[in-house]
């Protein structure tokens, strides 16, 4: 396996782990889950504009959606409203879209 594919499970596993209230004892379907997003992920086209068609299945007036997906993936909240309005309530696809946009403005 890929040491930067492990790690980037690792790092999701984790997140799960938190999400859902630190409870032990869920560590395989944590990793499990992490593996099914990462590699849904990298299957994902690089830029948002390229990314799943519109849906609007999220409200993007959700402002506590809109600011956590901004403070968790270090875009913009402007960036994370259209990003939410484009890609309705695909989760992995919203924050490959925000990962890539904050990467494009690093470059």
């Amino acid at each position: 396996m890929d040491d930067d594919r492990t790690e980037k499970i690792r790092q999701r596993a984790y997140e799960i782990f938190q999400r859902e209230g630190g409870i032990l004892g869920h560590h395989e379907r944590h990793w499990q889950q992490a593996e099914m997003e990462i590699d849904r992920e990298a299957a994902l086209p690089l830029t948002a504009g390229d990314a799943l068609p519109e849906t609007r299945e999220i409200d993007s007036a959700d402002v506590l959606t809109v600011e956590a997906l901004a403070m968790r993936t270090g875009i913009s909240g402007d960036e994370a409203r259209e990003l939410l309005d484009r890609l309705g309530n695909d989760r992995a696809a919203i924050e490959q879209a925000a990962r890539s946009l904050k990467a494009k403005r690093r470059s």
